[in-house]
């Protein structure tokens, strides 16, 4: 049998991580494997802490997305003292929160996803960076970019206290309110984010949607899973990133469930496996049938695409039309499409654009009322936000001092994490034949991943107990000399 090929470590993504392809005699593919082989303890590292810290805590676990954590965190702090923030309180969350949507989707579509295309999948590995990016597009992309990023980054640097580890977020409310003067700058870069986000739209639609090859390869069988579909929706159905009820479709696009957030173990479960510290959660009630598609299986994705599928609507009116164009193109909805991830981010980034720009318009956003200070005693609190990878939620018991006795996250690459390895595999069967393998192949498999947007800094936690733990000592030769086995 050949010897497997490694690509280690896998590129343009949060986190470490590794694809192992197996051959077999013919040189075909028998069995690819994604592989986390990080491990990071947070859920741990929370036990004992006040309660309060969580949100700064938690924001320490990916510098790409801690405003995610900490306002998931917050929210959980929320629940955990039963106060409800006022509305200004709210909305001041989700500007913030729409902002650094736009600002992390921008980061994903210029510097992690977006070289694959505008470069192309196939170019030299040197030039598939935001260096090429801006290369082949232009200088002034490039300016335009950077411009954006620095205007939105700015925002949460001031209201937010810091861009990497904000601290803002405070059980029932926030730390600081907006002002009359932040609102007047506010809404000057909320006009050029709506210009931005156009701008995005338009350069998605040519250099993608306008090359008949590009749209071959998003629709093809290799980057296709039929699948459930999870996402946040408002009470209209719409898509929500920051409140609202969870909701699961099947593979039709039929609703399967509709739930609260604190209800989360009620409909979801996680399996492990040996060969990765990632966990895979799975629908509870179908129950784990492997790395499957259908139906019948409980796999389901989270990210832009299952968004998008599980809602009826967007709230916004550039998105909802861009809604409808999405899935016109695609062939109906639900769209099944793997690499349709892109598209669907570029939508959210419209969408973000343009609700931050109705929240920093609306005069109850300058009310000083930023606060419900707790009186409850603490005891348990859930919080759910749709990171820019997906849903995220944020666990946490306390006792009455308000100190943690427990916490579990289950993070968007989670609940991500078995559609992924199916991704994977399916992407390397499909372009790997007769044992030809070159960059280009080995990138047309990253790619089955990248589309996810996947943070693997994130998606390692442990819950209390052990982690599975497989060790297998190897002599010179390759032949197995000792292994070691723990299964939880």
């Amino acid at each position: 049998m050949p010897e497997p090929v490694v690509i280690n470590p896998i590129t343009r993504l949060e986190g470490h991580g590794k694809v192992t392809i197996f051959l077999t005699d013919e040189g075909e593919v028998s069995r690819a494997y994604f592989q986390v082989p990080e491990l990071r303890g947070f859920e741990n590292f929370l036990v004992g802490r006040q309660a309060e810290d969580a949100p700064q805590i938690t924001s320490r676990i990916c510098g790409v997305c801690p405003t995610a954590h900490h306002t998931a965190a917050t929210k959980a702090l929320d629940d955990l003292y039963k106060v409800d923030p006022p509305m200004t309180a709210k909305m001041i969350r989700e500007m913030l929160y729409s902002v650094f949507m736009l600002e992390d989707h921008a980061l994903h579509l210029f510097f992690l996803g977006g070289p694959d295309f505008i470069v192309g999948p196939t170019a030299p590995k040197a030039s598939r960076n935001v260096l090429g990016v801006i290369q082949k597009a232009g200088l002034d992309i490039g300016k335009r970019v950077i411009a954006m990023r620095k205007d939105l980054r700015a925002i949460l640097t001031e209201l937010g206290g810091k861009v990497i580890h904000p601290v803002y977020g405070l059980p029932g409310g926030v730390a600081k309110p907006v002002t009359a003067d932040m609102q007047t700058r506010y809404q000057e870069v909320a006009g050029r984010a709506l210009k931005f986000a156009a701008f995005c739209e338009k350069l998605f639609e040519d250099v993608v949607l306008g090359n008949p090859d590009y749209v071959k390869a998003i629709t093809s069988d290799a980057y296709t899973h039929r699948t459930h579909y999870m996402g946040l929706v408002d009470a209209g159905m719409r898509e929500n990133f920051y409140e609202g009820q969870i909701r699961v479709v099947d593979p039709s696009g039929r609703e399967i469930a509709r739930f609260p957030g604190s209800q989360y173990l009620e409909h979801i479960a996680e399996h492990a496996e040996p060969w990765t510290y990632v966990k895979f959660p799975f629908l509870k009630k179908i129950g784990w049938k492997g790395f499957v598609d259908g139906a019948d299986s409980g796999v389901y994705s989270v990210a832009p695409l299952a968004r998008l599928n599980a809602c009826d609507d967007m709230s916004t009116p550039r998105a909802a039309e861009l809604y409808e164009k999405y899935f016109e193109t695609l062939g109906g909805k639900p769209v099944h499409h793997t690499l349709a991830n892109h598209w669907a981010r570029v939508i959210e980034i419209v969408y973000a654009a343009e609700r931050f720009q109705q929240l920093i318009f609306d005069r109850q956003i300058t009310d000083p009322n930023v606060r419900t200070l707790p009186t409850e005693t603490p005891a348990e609190g859930v919080g759910v936000v749709e990171a820019p990878r997906g849903v995220l939620i944020h666990h946490y018991k306390s006792d009455d001092r308000g100190i943690l006795t427990s916490a579990h996250l289950i993070v968007a690459t989670q609940h991500n994490a078995a559609r992924i390895a199916m991704s994977v595999d399916k992407a390397a069967r499909s372009v790997i034949h007769g044992g030809v393998v070159d960059d280009g192949i080995l990138n047309q498999v990253e790619m089955a991943f990248r589309a996810y947007d996947p943070c693997h800094a994130c998606a390692t936690h442990s819950m209390p107990g052990h982690m599975p733990l497989w060790v297998k000592i190897l002599d010179s030769g390759g032949e197995l000399v000792q292994e070691f086995r723990r299964d939880g």
